[in-house]
């Protein structure tokens, strides 16, 4: 499991984020404060206060991949 930090400040980044983790076949979770989200839910994603960074889970150990592309929106 691999867990990092992101901040998406606008409606495109939250559509560029879901468009790149629907990709993979693991969970990837979304964390601010007690809530937690499917990262891959657009309308759950939404439901979280975005003014704030927001922890992700990433639910697999070989997701460099995935930290690549979402370097842009890493904290």
């Amino acid at each position: 499991m691999k867990t990092f930090t992101v901040l998406l400040s606008s409606i495109n980044d939250v559509k560029n984020f879901v468009n790149i983790v629907t990709k993979y076949d693991f969970e990837i979770d979304l964390t601010s404060g007690r809530y937690i989200v499917d990262a891959k839910s657009i309308m759950g994603i939404f439901s979280l206060d975005l003014s704030k960074p927001i922890k992700v889970e990433a639910l697999s150990d070989n997701c460099d991949q995935l930290l690549s592309e979402l370097a842009p929106y890493i904290q």
